[in-house]
């Protein structure tokens, strides 16, 4: 570990998400990732600045809502759910992200559309008590 506690490094991958994803505050938020981020993603490139490009091309509504933190060491997991990203279904994602001297250094996902009430088998909403409202048929949805 670089001396950073594992309860600060949760605040701060906390709060870089606020930063980054609901406050679309680049310029703050570039204190909490480092210019050399790498991105472990399919659907963003690598570095800081291919982050801060694909939050940059989703709509202003994006939102990031965080339900479960845990830190070991260097890494913190976060479990949480993305709307408002203009593909139909929010994601629910299993962010992994590792620190170095309080930076966002590194970045894992694992993300899947929410399934409706309907379209879940264990009939558990995948976040949170309830389940989303389930989408208009005419809304085209995109898996990831």
């Amino acid at each position: 570990m670089t001396g950073v506690s594992r309860s600060t490094n949760k605040d701060i991958v906390l709060e870089a998400f606020e930063m980054l994803f609901n406050k679309r505050d680049y310029v703050s938020a570039e204190r909490f990732w480092s210019p050399d981020y790498i991105q472990h993603s399919a659907y963003v490139a690598t570095r800081r600045s291919g982050l801060f490009d694909f939050i940059k091309s989703l709509p202003a509504t994006l939102q990031y809502e965080n339900g479960h933190a845990a830190a070991a060491g260097d890494f913190v997991i976060l479990y949480g759910r993305y709307s408002g990203h203009g593909l139909g279904k929010n994601w629910i994602a299993s962010d992994f992200v590792r620190l170095q001297n309080g930076l966002l250094v590194e970045h894992w996902d694992v993300i899947q559309n929410e399934a409706t009430e309907a379209e879940s088998k264990s009939g558990w909403p995948m976040f949170g008590l309830t389940f989303p409202p389930a989408a208009s048929p005419s809304v085209l949805t995109t898996n990831v």
